[in-house]
């Protein structure tokens, strides 16, 4: 059964209770990585500067304590590239759908309010997890 590396526990850590379960349940369907919990102000400022968030400091779900989203990817990781073949680029991305499926699967049985970056209208953010705040 996959488990989440040491790095990947500090990140998830990081995150609001709701995910921590969320994830928690995840991993024991497949393995994935959390890449992000709570980003800092120089993390985000990063982020925003190249690009892999549109939000500035104190903007992103990932801003807060604890973090009320995280960026997570399935194991092993591989980024879709420009430059890929048509068929790798699709298999890429279809693990990162599939990985979004089973956390959105896992958080609509637990309840937990989530929405996916794969669905924002802006920009696709395949990565990206955020409850859903009422």
């Amino acid at each position: 059964m996959p488990s989440y590396s040491l790095q990947s526990q500090t990140n998830l850590r990081s995150c609001h209770s709701d995910i921590q379960k969320v994830f928690n349940i995840v991993i024991k369907v497949m393995d994935v990585t959390i890449l992000c919990g709570h980003r800092g102000k120089a993390a985000q400022e990063k982020a925003f500067a190249d690009g892999t968030s549109k939000a500035k400091w104190d903007k992103s779900k990932h801003n807060g304590i604890p973090s009320d989203a995280v960026d997570a990817m399935p194991c092993p990781i591989e980024w879709p590239q420009d430059t890929d073949t048509r068929r790798e680029y699709v298999r890429k991305m279809g693990r990162i759908y599939f990985m979004a499926g089973v956390v959105l699967a896992v958080a609509f049985a637990l309840k937990v309010p989530m929405r996916w970056g794969g669905h924002f209208k802006s920009f696709f953010d395949g990565p990206h997890f955020e409850r859903i705040l009422e």
